[in-house]
């Protein structure tokens, strides 16, 4: 297989509340030096349990711990991250939000693009962040 998919799941299982059923992955190495991360948002990866709800800062921190341990999986890490994009569901979050984000990427200096969107996934996600990042030779 030309691309190796991190974690790989169905939205069956992860959104049993919606009527999907959509194969997905956490995150996808391209040809092995690129690492493309879903868009991540505060849930355990493992139980799929939302966490830090009501609380903007702390769902970001957790956004970034799971891209942090992605990043890891597929081996690369937070210093090769090339793109972010971040959705927010409302303005006044942008502020602990990036805040957050920054104490994570501090001197890495990605290409950022931010969002407010109407929603996310789940009404209790404030904030998503997805990257692109690069595997070293």
């Amino acid at each position: 297989m030309i691309h190796e998919r991190i974690r790989p799941f169905n939205t069956r299982e992860t959104y049993p509340e919606q009527d999907l059923d959509n194969d997905l992955c956490q995150a996808v190495v391209a040809r092995g030096t690129s690492v493309f991360v879903r868009g991540q948002v505060a849930q355990d990866l493992d139980t799929r349990e939302s966490l830090h709800i009501g609380d903007a800062s702390a769902q970001t921190a957790k956004a970034m711990e799971n891209i942090q341990m992605l990043l890891r999986e597929a081996g690369s890490e937070l210093g090769h991250i090339c793109r972010i994009v971040v959705y927010l569901t409302d303005i006044r979050y942008r502020d602990p939000v990036y805040q957050e984000m920054g104490k994570w990427l501090k001197g890495v200096f990605p290409c950022s693009t931010g969002l407010v969107v109407p929603a996310l996934a789940r009404p209790e996600w404030v904030v998503e962040i997805e990257v692109t990042a690069v595997i070293p030779d």
